[in-house]
């Protein structure tokens, strides 16, 4: 019981404190006294509604700036048009990889890989797709599959090669 009472006491003080002060603050920031009143009662539900507060000053105007800085990007995401109201050659342009022609081209670079891979021979494809996609490092991959070292670079040299002369055919082609 002692405590509610000491509570509402305390908050009491801090509202008659600081209250005047920090909505002049916010008036100066927003220019709108009904703006900053709202503000301000947020402000101090917020804090208020912390256990003790040390610096209940401090607080408050950290909490105030805080709400200032909220509302003002609100605002700012308010402003924006939206785009279906311009006109279609003021939309802004999708990145190159998401145009529809960019991602069919990378469509088709994929396949070919894929195929130039697939036609490789069982243990250099391991060997390539344990080092491309596993990013296993050349002494990893020779301990794993029992070759040596200079093995497994043959290997991928050949898987890359598939692949280089798999997409050159493919773009001559186009």
């Amino acid at each position: 019981m002692r405590h509610s009472w000491l509570r509402t006491h305390t908050s009491d003080a801090v509202v008659a404190r600081y209250y005047q002060e920090l909505l002049n603050f916010c008036s100066r920031s927003l220019r709108n006294r009904e703006a900053a009143a709202d503000l301000v009662q947020e402000s101090y539900a917020r804090v208020l509604g912390e256990a003790a507060v040390r610096e209940p000053r401090a607080l408050l105007y950290h909490t105030a700036r805080n709400l200032l800085i909220d509302q003002h990007r609100r605002a700012a995401l308010r402003q924006h048009e939206a785009l279906d109201a311009l006109p279609d050659t003021a939309h802004p342009a999708a990145p190159r990889h998401l145009q529809p022609e960019q991602a069919l081209e990378n469509s088709q670079d994929w396949q070919a890989c894929v195929a130039a891979i697939d036609a490789l021979p069982p243990r250099c494809r391991d060997a390539f797709v344990l080092h491309v996609f596993e990013e296993l490092p050349h002494a990893q991959i020779a301990a794993r599959m029992g070759i040596s070292v200079s093995m497994v670079e043959k290997h991928i040299a050949r898987g890359m090669l598939n692949c280089q002369a798999q997409l050159h055919s493919l773009r001559e082609a186009t």
